[in-house]
């Protein structure tokens, strides 16, 4: 009896742990639109939007009078990541759907993964910057849903590692370092900056 009522507690604590979770997620993201929209709805003329079934980035067109960045669900990290894909384009990749980037839907072979990887190493380094900003567990996506056993190669680890060190010392473009100070005056209130410690290649996965 004492045993099953002991499991029972712990599947308790494990549902409201997971709800809370759940919340606190649901309540960054919200931040996150909210830090990111003060920041650039009116300098950028674009809109960070959660809530999408596929994220994307669509341009002003003759439809649209503003550009959105529309991030999958209400993941945290999904935001983070596409928000870095626009800090990481330059003004003309901008004006393009999804920035007129080469993409390969999920099932790719090797060949493509590969491709896959080179042109994620910027992207990711900045959302390591910005989800270590917030306090968060940053983990590289290799976004191939269909083959859950492959992982990110030893490679793309060291590039990712490799810029995120680069992006420290040499220093973010502006609207990455608008963006990544106003995480940390939200989130981590007591920081001002970001180390080189604060980012351990072993712990990349």
């Amino acid at each position: 009896m004492k045993n099953a009522i002991g499991k029972l507690k712990q599947k308790v604590k494990k549902y409201i742990a997971s709800k809370q979770t759940r919340v606190s997620e649901e309540l960054k993201v919200e931040s996150l639109e909210m830090i990111f929209n003060h920041l650039f709805s009116e300098s950028e003329n674009t809109l960070l939007i959660s809530g999408g079934i596929e994220p994307v980035y669509l341009p002003v067109s003759e439809t649209e009078s503003i550009n959105k960045i529309i991030s999958t669900r209400d993941y945290f990290s999904s935001a983070l990541h596409e928000v870095s894909h626009w800090c990481v384009a330059g003004l003309e990749r901008r004006k393009l759907i999804d920035y007129g980037y080469w993409y390969a839907p999920d099932g790719r072979s090797l060949e493509q993964q590969y491709l896959f990887e080179q042109v994620e190493v910027k992207p990711q380094a900045l959302e390591w910057i910005f989800t270590v900003a917030t306090g968060g567990e940053f983990r590289l996506s290799v976004d191939n849903v269909s083959q859950p056993e492959l992982r990110a190669s030893d490679a793309f680890r060291q590039n990712v590692y490799d810029q995120a060190l680069n992006y420290l010392e040499q220093g973010l473009n502006d609207r990455a370092q608008k963006f990544l100070d106003a995480l940390l005056s939200h989130f981590q209130s007591t920081k001002s900056s970001l180390k080189i410690d604060d980012f351990i290649l072993d712990q990349l996965n």
